[in-house]
């Protein structure tokens, strides 16, 4: 499925995006954060609560190969991703809430992806060899701490490196786009339609069930935006990166195509509701209340 070049590159792009990720924050950031952790413990209710339950649901419902179930399940665990950051940028949403939960979510996902994936497997009667991507997880924390270290010994090199990963991010997307498609192409006309509908739905109804929830608890429309939009884009990389080194060869085309696929429409989706997002600001929502949420 993939050949060690590729694996090769994709794991220093993961690393890249992953330190990018780290620069955006410092430890003080964490510290004051931690002060009123009502927007953390949101956003990760939200990640880990909607999120799996949402790709349990989907896996239920819909008649799809074991395979293909694990790759739901799997993005459906995923932490949230550096182009949540972007979007909500766009959005304008809260930018400092989004950074933080989606550092939060990564660095909690050691031991929450392993755990919530292993709850609904046994429900499932499948196996994932959950406790296999722990060495993963945590050898693309590194990245993540050494990022925080260096935006704190130098602002300017963190903020390069914040744009470089950001950036990449995206290009990560259109390398898929380029690469993965044009390689499965065959596969992916005989996909039947129900994963498609899991690899798009994610991303729709998560963004939907994220921000349904942040009004419904009254939180600031700037941060019921953040809220949704780190809520239904899920790190495709990284789900990537871990079906890579972690599954056999022959099983990485199939588990591969719910977060290949997800990872390219979650960009059309979220620019859609971006769109939307930027409509429905009004002037009073510009100011943010005193605490973060």
């Amino acid at each position: 499925m993939v050949d060690e070049t590729t694996q090769t590159l994709l794991g220093i792009m993961v690393a890249i995006i992953m330190l990018g990720m780290g620069a955006s924050l410092t430890p003080r950031d964490f510290y004051l954060a931690l002060r009123r952790p009502y927007g953390l413990l949101i956003g990760l209710f939200c990640q880990f609560g909607f999120m799996p339950f949402l790709g349990f649901l989907f896996v239920s419902f819909l008649v799809v190969p074991e395979a293909i179930t694990v790759g739901i399940l799997l993005m459906a665990c995923m932490p949230g991703g550096t182009t949540s950051n972007i979007f909500t940028y766009f959005s304008k949403g809260n930018l400092s809430l989004s950074l933080l939960m989606t550092v939060t979510s990564t660095v909690t996902g050691i031991v929450l992806i392993p755990v919530i994936l292993l709850l609904y497997a046994s429900t499932l009667d499948i196996e994932i060899p959950a406790r296999e991507f722990i060495p993963t997880l945590v050898i693309l924390i590194v990245p993540v701490l050494l990022g925080m270290g260096l935006r704190k010994l130098n602002a300017n090199i963190g903020a390069v490196l914040e744009f470089t990963g950001s950036l990449l991010g995206v290009f990560f997307i259109l390398l898929i786009a380029v690469t993965w498609v044009p390689a499965n192409w065959q596969f992916l006309l005989n996909t039947q339609a129900a994963v498609y509908i899991a690899a798009i739905g994610l991303g729709i109804i998560g963004i939907s069930l994220g921000y349904a929830f942040a009004r419904l608890i009254r939180l600031h429309p700037r941060n019921a935006r953040t809220v949704a939009l780190e809520t239904g884009i899920q790190n495709g990389p990284l789900a990537i990166a871990i079906i890579v080194f972690t599954f056999p060869a022959d099983q990485q085309q199939a588990i591969m195509a719910v977060p290949a696929l997800y990872s390219l429409f979650i960009v059309i989706v979220s620019t859609m509701v971006t769109f939307v997002f930027r409509r429905a600001n009004t002037a009073a929502e510009q100011k943010l209340p005193d605490s973060l949420l």
